[in-house]
């Protein structure tokens, strides 16, 4: 797979993040999914990542399957996580630190 350089600043905020794979999807013709496909697309990759952890695991993996690193696949489920996030206007930096307040309310045990 050929690679190029990204326009994404190293030590990106999770907002900058999604605000830049919103915009790559878009160039890349993405733009147009609907989230049905989307959440479906993400549910793949997901199991994707499965794989991965499971050959990490040496846990035995289909020999035909095209298995990818778990750092890959971990960012093919990040695209897809702030894709959809993007489309329903989420800002995924807010709601993670809103979130993160209702945790540390909490007790855990």
């Amino acid at each position: 797979m050929k690679t190029k350089k990204t326009s994404l600043p190293k030590g990106a905020s999770l907002g900058q993040l999604q605000r830049y794979i919103e915009s790559e999807a878009k160039k890349r013709g993405f733009g147009k999914q609907a989230p049905l496909e989307k959440c479906l697309i993400l549910g793949e990759e997901i199991g994707e990542l499965f794989k991965a952890i499971r050959k990490e695991e040496k846990i035995p993996v289909g020999e035909h399957s095209k298995i990818g690193t778990i750092s890959e696949e971990l960012a093919d489920v990040l695209m897809y996580v702030c894709t959809i996030a993007s489309y329903y206007k989420v800002d995924l930096e807010r709601a993670f630190r809103d979130k993160d307040k209702v945790h540390a309310a909490r007790t855990w045990r």
